[in-house]
């Protein structure tokens, strides 16, 4: 049997909120609120390592990014109206489902596919940039998936994960608070148990032949009702890291 990263019961729970992908107001508003702070971290690093103009239109012109765990395409969409050769792929597939016909009315060429990284890995294929944002607490055999995230960045590439962190607070903020307390996500979103801190997933990414680079917490103001980088890496954090060139 072929090992996989494939959890049943997530894909059945993000597939049956696949129709409300694209809706700020919906099941997906956090991620809707998150995608600034995080398209600004992929911008930053992105325009500094690839030495791009950031004053371009299309700054990305050139660049393959594949965002594994993609959804209804919220970080993809961007990408591509920067220029960057985007691909989406997710094991649900009535994700692929919204996010293709979303990008075909936005009049956006994204490859979408119903894959998962360990079947892309196989088949040898390899990105400028891997994003590897808010998944690893859902797939099944982290090592597995972690390698096979790693595989797909090319000599000189980025890969960029970003997930929960395993302590007190976020169980509060992120399960007690976000799912149970301001209804921010469904119950049941989240298990604790899933989280990885960040010693962890640094280990597992220079386990698998990448250097980390750079790190960020990523914390709610709710005052200003958004998100922004901190020192805080507590709850929700980023981990940046390359392959060395070849």
């Amino acid at each position: 049997m072929t090992a996989t990263t494939i959890n049943d019961a997530e894909i059945a729970k993000f597939t049956a909120m696949a129709e409300e992908w694209w809706d700020p107001k919906g099941k997906f508003k956090p991620l809707h609120k998150f995608n600034p702070v995080r398209m600004s971290y992929i911008r930053e690093h992105l325009l500094n390592h690839f030495k791009l103009d950031g004053a371009a239109m299309r700054p990305f012109e050139g660049l393959s990014i594949l965002d594994v765990g993609c959804g209804g395409g919220l970080l993809c969409e961007p990408l591509a109206r920067l220029g960057a050769t985007a691909t989406g792929i997710d094991a649900a597939e009535r994700n692929i489902v919204i996010a293709r016909l979303h990008a075909e009315k936005s009049g956006l060429d994204i490859d979408y596919q119903a894959t998962t990284s360990e079947a892309l890995a196989a088949q040898g294929k390899t990105f400028d940039m891997v994003l590897n944002m808010e998944v690893v607490e859902h797939v099944d055999n982290v090592p597995l998936y972690m390698k096979s995230c790693a595989d797909l960045v090319k000599p000189g590439g980025l890969m960029l994960t970003a997930t929960l962190n395993r302590t007190a607070r976020a169980y509060a903020l992120a399960i007690i608070g976000a799912e149970r307390v301001l209804r921010w996500l469904p119950v049941g979103t989240h298990d604790w148990n899933k989280f990885l801190t960040p010693d962890e997933v640094k280990a597992l990414i220079t386990r698998n032949g990448l250097e980390v680079t750079a790190e960020t917490g990523v914390v709610f103001h709710p005052l200003a009702d958004e998100w922004r980088k901190s020192r805080d890496m507590a709850i929700n954090y980023m981990v940046m890291a390359q392959r060395p060139a070849a």
